[in-house]
């Protein structure tokens, strides 16, 4: 893989960047700060893990100081975050370890990661994988950053794994196969830009109550605000702020359909706090006001259901 098959986030602020920069010389360091919460997946409470290939994994909540360092272990480190943001040094590059991606560290190569000095907090699993052939495809791609959308069913079914111990071993089996198969259908490939592109939109349309902007979805792709706007218009023939409020007005019209829905209680869920400003979007975009397209749908469904 390229490894430079992502820019440089633009969080990245001047100062961070001139903190931060690839390594030459390594030590194995390990650093956390008191307020730092780890919950541990270990073979001795968990044997099924060994038997899956897993050396060890963990459950992590991590603010106010963390930092690992290692000159180069004979094990696989992947690294699944979730909220928050760490940072990434490799002798090579600089990464910001941002939501729903998956950093992969293949066994023998020195890294550094550490939380990230612009946020206050960093969730994240660890998980440290055998040198077997089973991973030879996950780790192609020498060390990376890339973007993946599974990182809470990862977390869920960590957390169920680790609520499972002294528990049963053929439900661990189940859930340490979930992980297994999750990471066996992810390919160490990068992803095209508009793939990654619609894979957002599509988490956009479950979640229209979110205060999107084209920056905050240009970020979630792994993308410029640029290159975003060109792969909207060839996908969609429209800018990406189009497709969002597209997005909304559509299931604007489906929850209009809901008599018992007040039109305030439709803008909320729609990402408009102000309802007013719902309504001058939605009759921009229809040609009429909710309350209108509301009594128009009733009367034409009362004409339908008497014919």
């Amino acid at each position: 893989m390229d490894k430079g098959m992502f820019k440089e986030s633009q969080n990245l602020c001047k100062s961070v960047m001139q903190l931060f920069s690839p390594k030459s010389e390594w030590s194995d360091k390990v650093y956390l700060s008191d307020k730092c919460k780890e919950r541990f997946l270990t073979n001795t409470d968990i044997p099924e893990l060994g038997e899956s290939g897993y050396f060890m994994a963990g459950l992590a909540d991590l603010e106010a100081g963390y930092e690992i360092e290692r000159e180069g272990i004979g094990i696989h480190t992947l690294l699944v975050t979730l909220e928050g943001s760490g940072v990434l040094i490799t002798p090579e590059f600089v990464k910001e370890l941002k939501p729903y991606s998956l950093t992969v560290l293949p066994a023998g190569l020195p890294y550094r990661f550490e939380l990230h000095p612009d946020f206050s907090h960093w969730k994240m699993v660890w998980i440290l994988l055998e040198k077997l052939p089973k991973w030879d495809d996950l780790i192609s791609g020498g060390q990376a950053v890339m973007p993946f959308e599974s990182s809470e069913q990862v977390w869920s079914l960590m957390n169920l794994l680790h609520l499972e111990i002294n528990g049963r071993p053929a439900y661990r089996r189940l859930l340490i196969s979930e992980v297994s198969r999750i990471l066996a259908r992810f390919e160490a490939k990068p992803y095209s830009s508009a793939i990654r592109v619609q894979t957002t939109f599509n988490d956009i349309e479950a979640q229209l109550h979110h205060d999107w902007t084209v920056k905050s979805i240009a970020e979630r792709c792994f993308i410029s605000q640029e290159q975003l706007n060109r792969v909207c218009k060839s996908l969609y023939g429209m800018p990406p702020r189009s497709k969002l409020i597209q997005l909304r007005m559509d299931k604007a019209t489906d929850l209009l359909r809901y008599e018992d829905w007040a039109i305030a209680l439709i803008a909320q869920r729609l990402g408009y706090n102000d309802p007013y400003n719902f309504t001058h979007r939605f009759r921009k975009y229809f040609g009429c006001s909710p309350r209108e397209y509301r009594k128009r749908f009733r009367e034409s469904d009362a004409k339908t259901s008497a014919s």
